[in-house]
């Protein structure tokens, strides 16, 4: 992850409550550092309702999350075509998320886009063997990054 990969980014703000803050240079900043190999990649922020429907309609589950991530090459990935995915944010959740943390929305922001990253690229935290290698990634990459242990003091994370 030290070498810098290929990086095809989009960013959309259908909710621009966060547009300002985390701008695209910090957004490619983050995503850049957990980036294993070249990556098309497009980060959406949305409100609760989008958040909401999406996570209902794909996961099955009732209720706004802070990160989705749909990866469209996993599993199938040839070692010359770049990880494709779509990473949704939700920032309804992710400011409510970094309150009630005592984050700012800045650090818990890079968390996020840092887990969605990995996500695409085939990391999971299916079982504990695996939150475990998911967990110590992130937390490499955000101390590489300046930021604190996520999971510190969070015994939800």
């Amino acid at each position: 992850m030290s070498a810098k990969n290929k990086l095809s980014l989009s960013v959309q703000y259908p909710d621009p409550r966060l547009k300002e803050s985390l701008t695209r240079a910090k957004l490619r900043r983050w995503v850049q550092a957990a980036l294993l190999a070249p990556a098309e990649l497009t980060i959406r922020f949305v409100a609760a309702e989008e958040g909401r429907t999406l996570n209902r309609d794909y996961r099955h589950k009732d209720y706004a999350t802070n990160v989705l991530t749909f990866a469209y090459s996993e599993g199938e990935q040839d070692e010359d075509e770049p990880t494709r995915a779509d990473i949704v944010l939700c920032s309804d959740v992710l400011l409510r998320e970094a309150q009630e943390q005592n984050k700012s929305v800045e650090a818990h922001c890079a968390h996020l886009i840092v887990h969605g990253v990995l996500h695409a690229q085939g990391y999971d935290h299916d079982d504990d063997a695996e939150a475990l290698e998911m967990e110590a990634l992130e937390t490499e990459i955000l101390a590489r990054l300046g930021l604190d242990d996520p999971y510190l003091g969070n015994a939800e994370a």
